[in-house]
């Protein structure tokens, strides 16, 4: 014996095949490795075996295997383990398993004060559940496979208000592709997920986000039995978790335990529960009975005999888990265990539904096409009359054919759901409080009568009506949902707490619209506190139906070829009430969708607005002649400009947790028919639902999440229906209305008031009421204030005025400006600068000096000539006075130097010598004589002049 195998002996002694384990070392480029040994302990010896060729790297075991480190061969599994050979199972979550990572994180950058630290994903014993709150949450695992492998896992994901994505990113960090990532809600239970992984590194991330925004609790997602295939090798088996066995070596999987027995970790087989004890499929342990109380069972009718008669019968829930021989407790007031009430006992069978037909067993049979019946006999529809087809459920002997009940649980699906009830259809006592009792209708589509005129406006395809109670001592809800398949169904109204008997209706407005849920959840704890709280259905009536039933014909217009063919009444035409005989509507109506026979059919256009070519409904072609206050000129307003989607928000709202958010709206004003209608959306899940009308609302998050800019959720229409256009000058104002809801008995309206403001530049700015920060007070009436320069009138000839500038150089300009302020827009333009002849002022300046110069010589002249008459008569006067004085009341007598009678009194004097002409002038000018007079020049009869004093 060498050095070395003594080494090895006294290793071998030192050791025992619990203080090392052997590992592979990492491949090398040739697909080769080495096996070694590593101690358990380290540092505690040295001499370890030798390492040894190991496997090719592609080397792996089969299911239900695992590798022998030290013979390196595939062993069986023993019983009460199993192996996937290649891969890793995950389906305890006591804790969270190593190698699984999570946390969380806020994916709103905007937002830098939420602490999103504690929102991770809590393991729940069975299963492991994501946050509920708004921060994001990311559960991962990294695992590197040597070949090409899968990931499949379950999970539980009931709620579309969250976000639920998982991928896998490689070694180049290359995620999943965008669209596959997006989780599907799940149906009705756990829903199965496989996805293929490549060889090398994969990192696995399961992330949830949560927006719910409405107050109502948010039901996490729900992850467990993960398991990976496509690791080198498995070293070791997997013991089955409590619940589960596996009986014979080399298993795969585990089993779980049937109900009544449970199993520990490990098991071969199941244990079965003593006879006072029960336990649910796939438990660890037992519980003890409880004693049967009368929620503990339910009632339910058989079909009817051929007789007519149904047999009352009662039966336990399934599965059963009350005692009929243990003692009583405070459920009962007996002291004792209630027993099962004897069945069989005899009663009349209810009539058919409606459009049904009793059989000679006393069955119902749909009655052929073309006939109706009241739930007797069916009856051919007399001529000139069509059925009114679809489905009427007011009797509920047997479940119908295309309506079918489950339970949405989130740990396993028992046999409780909905029974019939002879006058009503109810939800049986059931376990857990947070499981949903599910009541689906399906039909296959929808046709308008013949009767009915087909066009784009009709909103109405369908109508699907209910009448329902509910009793409740917690916080149950009742969900009513509408899509595509159960799958797919978006919830349309709840109803929460007890509520009184009660109808309501949802109309149908596409044929895609072809599953309906109900959906009956006590509460949302994880109690057994509630299960006497119920929902009742009375009715369920849905219209149009193809393939449908009639209950009754109607009379309907007849076409020209066939004596019986059914034609719709030409637009803007009603038919009268008993009669095939379509009557015109008055002018500037609309028919309506859900009645065309009768008056009353025809609805009257509201103010401004006009009926569409097919008279199926009102719109506007964004224009309106007003006129003024005080009876003046008539304005026109053009609105045209905004008919466009227009969308605004309100004022930012936040979570408890911080999330910041808004209320988004989009309006399309007006328009004729074609017109572009306002689209919310809902981009959270895979469903993208989509509403129409003229006003809706959404719900927005800024966010990363999704590699989108906001996230929309929540979408409804606030109004799809133009009433009118009224104005008061300021504002004008056009109300919307939308269908009635739960809470708004008489509809949803929408008054968007319009307001003349030019200084609003760019974008138009609507406003939300002060004292209702999201558009309402009440959820009902929706109030907005849009501020525009296009809700101003157009503009005319009163709005301007004109300025007319001086005359400069002969040219007068003219120039219009506009009324200040400016209380209209486009119409008439500004008219353009005008140019004119014109006089200036200098010229008429020299004229009116001229014509003055000449008025005053003119007056002068004339002053002059008065002046000296005015002389001469003085003269004369002073004659005649001169005389008188020697002979007191004598006239004096003529002198021959006085102007004699026939004289000239103009004569000129006569003067010796020749003056100038100023000499003459002052001449008239002297100053009279000491004895008062003046002194006059006279001309003798010889010619000389001679001057009297």
């Amino acid at each position: 014996m060498d050095i070395c195998e003594l080494g090895h002996n006294l290793c071998d002694v030192m050791f025992q095949k619990s203080d090392y384990h052997f590992e592979y070392t990492d491949c090398d480029v040739l697909g080769s490795r080495w096996r070694v040994a590593v101690p358990n302990k380290p540092d505690t010896c040295t001499g370890l075996p030798d390492p040894v060729k190991g496997t090719q790297c592609t080397f792996s075991c089969s299911e239900g295997e695992f590798l022998d480190m030290r013979s390196q061969e595939c062993q069986k599994c023993s019983g009460g383990t199993y192996s996937l050979g290649t891969g890793v199972a995950f389906d305890e979550w006591d804790s969270m398993p190593a190698g699984f990572i999570s946390h969380g994180m806020n994916m709103n950058i905007a937002d830098i004060y939420t602490n999103c630290s504690n929102s991770t994903w809590i393991p729940k014993g069975d299963y492991i559940a994501s946050n509920i709150d708004e921060c994001t949450s990311t559960l991962s695992y990294a695992v590197s496979l040597k070949k090409a492998g899968t990931v499949s896992f379950e999970y539980f994901y009931p709620d579309n208000t969250i976000f639920f994505e998982f991928y896998v990113q490689n070694d180049q960090c290359e995620s999943t592709d965008s669209e596959g990532r997006w989780m599907r809600t799940s149906e009705k239970d756990w829903t199965p997920h496989n996805l293929k992984l490549n060889r090398g590194n994969n990192v696995l991330y399961w992330r949830t986000t949560s927006f719910a925004l409405v107050g109502s609790a948010v039901k996490p997602v729900l992850l467990r039995n993960i398991a990976i295939s496509g690791v080198a090798y498995t070293s070791e088996c997997f013991h089955c978790k409590p619940g589960t066995y596996s009986a014979k070596p080399g298993s795969a999987h585990c089993t779980p335990c049937p109900a009544d027995s449970y199993s520990n970790k490990g098991a071969t087989v199941c244990q079965q529960c003593e006879v006072d004890k029960y336990a649910e499929a796939g438990s660890g342990s037992c519980k003890r009975r409880p004693a049967c109380t009368t929620s503990d069972y339910f009632y339910t009718h058989t079909p009817c005999d051929s007789k007519g008669q149904t047999q009352l019968m009662y039966k336990w829930i399934e599965p059963k888990i009350c005692s009929e021989i243990v003692e009583g407790t405070v459920h009962n007031s007996t002291g004792g265990a209630v027993k099962l009430p004897a069945s069989g006992q005899m009663e009349t069978c209810p009539p058919c539904n409606p459009g049904f037909s009793v059989t000679n067993t006393s069955g119902c049979e749909p009655c052929p096409h073309g006939s109706y019946s009241n739930g007797t006999a069916c009856a051919e529809c007399p001529v000139g009359t069509e059925p009114v087809v679809g489905f009427e459920y007011k009797w509920w002997n047997k479940m119908p054919d295309n309506m079918r009940s489950s339970v949405y649980s989130n740990s396993y699906s028992g046999l409780r759901r909905w029974e019939v009830a002879g006058e009503y259809i109810y939800t049986t006592q059931g376990d857990l409080d947070s499981d949903y009792m599910m009541l689906s209708l399906t039909v296959p589509g929808y046709r308008l009568p013949h009767s009915v005129a087909k066009d784009d406006e009709r909103s109405e395809l369908s109508r699907i009506s209910f009448v329902f109670e509910t009793q409740c001592t917690a916080d149950c809800t009742l969900y009513f949902m509408a899509g595509y398949s159960e799958r797919t169904n978006d919830m349309v109204e709840h109803w929460s707490g007890s509520t009184r008997k009660q109808s309501y209706s949802y109309l149908v407005k596409s044929n895609s619209t072809v599953s309906f849920t109900w959906g009956f959840q006590r509460t949302q704890a994880y109690t057994f506190h509630h299960r006497n709280d119920f929902a009742k259905m009375y009715t369920v009536q849905i219209t149009n139906v193809v393939g449908g039933v009639a209950s009754q014909c109607r009379h309907c217009a007849l076409g020209s070829g066939s004596a019986s063919e059914c034609v719709p009444c030409p637009p803007a035409h009603y038919m009268v009430n008993g009669t095939g005989v379509c009557k015109s509507c008055p002018p500037n109506t609309f028919i309506r969708a859900d009645q065309t026979v009768g008056e009353a059919a025809c609805i009257h256009c509201g103010p401004n607005t006009h009926s569409n070519k097919a008279h199926s409904a009102c719109v506007s072609d964004c224009r309106l002649d007003l006129q003024s206050t005080g009876g003046g000129e008539v304005l026109q307003y053009d609105f045209t400009p905004l008919a466009n989607i227009t969308s605004f928000q309100s004022s930012p709202r936040f979570t408890s947790k911080g999330l910041r958010y808004f209320h988004q709206f989009r309006v399309g004003l007006c328009g004729e028919e074609g017109r572009e209608v306002a689209v919310c959306v809902d981009n959270v899940t895979e469903s993208r639902k989509e509403v129409r009308g003229y006003a809706c609302q959404s719900t927005v998050v800024p966010s990363e999440v999704r590699g989108q800019s906001v996230v929309s959720s929540q979408p409804f229409t606030i109004g799809d229906t133009l009433i009118g256009k009224r104005s008061s000058f300021t504002p004008w104002c056009i109300p919307l209305k939308y269908e009635t809801t739960q809470a708004c008995k008489k509809g949803r309206t929408t008054t968007i008031r319009l307001r003349c403001d030019p200084t609003v530049a760019g974008k138009d700015q609507i406003t939300l009421p002060s004292k209702c920060s999201e558009g309402t007070c009440d959820g009902c009436s929706f109030h907005f204030l849009w501020r525009s320069l296009y809700a101003c009138p157009l503009c005319t000839e009163s709005h301007y005025r004109e300025i007319v500038s001086a005359c400069i150089q002969g040219i007068q300009r003219t120039t219009y400006v506009w009324q200040q302020p400016l209380q209209c827009t486009g119409g008439v333009s500004l008219p353009a600068q005008t140019v004119s002849a014109c006089v200036t002022l200098d010229f008429w300046l020299k004229v009116g000096v001229s014509t003055g110069t000449v008025a005053a010589i003119l007056l002068i002249s004339i002053s002059c000539y008065f002046w000296k008459r005015t002389r001469k008569l003085e003269y004369k006067y002073s004659k005649l006075m001169m005389t008188a004085g020697d002979k007191e009341c004598e006239l004096p007598a003529a002198d021959s130097c006085a102007i004699m009678e026939g004289e000239d009194a103009e004569d000129d004097l006569i003067y010796l010598t020749k003056k100038s002409f100023f000499t003459k002038i002052k001449s008239f000018s002297r100053e009279r004589s000491s004895d008062g007079f003046d002194s006059v020049p006279l001309k003798s009869s010889s010619g000389l002049e001679m001057e009297m004093s």
